[in-house]
């Protein structure tokens, strides 16, 4: 048996010297309603301020049937471009009074229905998944249970609404100028081929190589998954082919670049790597690396902002003008010159 004990309204009225259903109508803000007197307002409201008291939001919750609550599924809090959609999100709920609920896949299938399940078990409003999987069956079903939103990644004719960055542009911006100075070599570390990020990333990619006129290596694209142990293992297999590295790196993923960065550290402490390193997604800790490293950044703010106004739409039971978004990206180039 546990020994915590739990403050009900009950206390608080007791607390304040009145009685229960007084309490609980300062504490839900229908004192005005009721012509509650001001000094009894306050008496209330001091007795909770002194305890930390904040009515059930499982009662709130029978009566409106509304939880006042978001969820949302990403794959991993590690990876900073995620937890960034994570952090801009907690903002924009907080600030139209909702608390976010959040679980995390581990871009395991399995585990993100499980999270997807236990967000509804606990009557969230509406849902923002960050999806791991390619197969529109597996989240279908909850549109009719509640708003269902994709962030960051979609699944293209799911018919599930979504906000994403436009990828394929924005690495094609990326990487075009330095193929056009001459740059023959440009390998590509991606994720899991299934998703549409790494399927538009990389179409980004050949849309850059297509307008250099420049002929894709037989092994210049290596795919995995997202995880850092990836880049890893993709520059680890690269090195050990050609014994050496290739003269320019894009890769798919911030996290994807952790694992490239590891190996060259451990290998040559970064005194050999590739001559041009580039990286979808940003992070300040890359402008103290001795490797200018260009990149992809990603606006978190304005994903975050076109997700959460699309779930509050559907909640609103309004139409959406239009179900997939896309969000345009910025470059942060730290190489001086090609």
């Amino acid at each position: 048996m546990s020994s915590f004990k739990r403050l009900t309204i009950d206390d608080i009225a007791a607390l304040a010297g009145v009685s229960r259903t007084t309490a609980s109508m300062v504490l839900n803000g229908h004192a005005e309603r009721y012509r509650i007197s001001p000094a009894t307002v306050e008496k209330v409201e001091k007795a909770a301020r002194e305890h930390h008291f904040k009515p059930s939001q499982q009662a709130r919750s029978l009566r409106s049937r509304r939880s006042s609550s978001i969820g949302l599924v990403v794959p991993d809090l590690t990876n900073s471009t995620h937890a960034a959609l994570a952090q801009a999100l907690e903002n924009g709920c907080r600030e139209r009074g909702y608390q976010l609920l959040m679980v995390t896949s581990d871009e395991d299938p399995e585990r993100e229905s499980s999270g997807i399940g236990q967000l509804a078990a606990r009557q969230v409003d509406g849902m923002m998944v960050v999806p791991c999987s390619g197969d529109a069956a597996r989240y279908q079903p909850w549109t009719g249970r509640l708003p269902f939103v994709f962030a960051d990644r979609h699944i293209p004719g799911s018919g599930i609404p979504s906000t994403v960055t436009d990828a394929g542009d924005s690495v094609a911006r990326l990487l075009s100028p330095l193929l056009a100075d001459g740059v023959d070599e440009l390998a590509y570390f991606g994720g899991q081929p299934e998703l549409s990020a790494s399927r538009e990333r990389l179409a980004g990619y050949r849309q850059a190589l297509k307008a250099a006129r420049l002929e894709e290596g037989t092994d210049w694209v290596a795919e995995r998954d997202f995880q850092r142990e990836s880049g890893y293992r993709m520059m680890a297999d690269w090195h050990a082919r050609h014994g050496r590295y290739p003269r320019a790196l894009f890769t798919a993923s911030i996290t994807l670049l952790e694992g490239v960065l590891s190996f060259i550290r451990e290998r040559h402490r970064l005194r050999e790597a590739p001559q041009y390193l580039l990286t979808f997604d940003d992070h300040p800790l890359l402008d103290c690396l001795p490797l200018p490293i260009d990149a992809i950044r990603q606006n978190s703010a304005a994903l975050a902002e076109a997700s959460l106004a699309q779930v509050l739409a559907l909640l609103q039971g309004e139409a959406l003008a239009e179900r997939d978004l896309r969000v345009p990206a910025s470059l942060n180039l730290r190489r001086l010159a090609v």
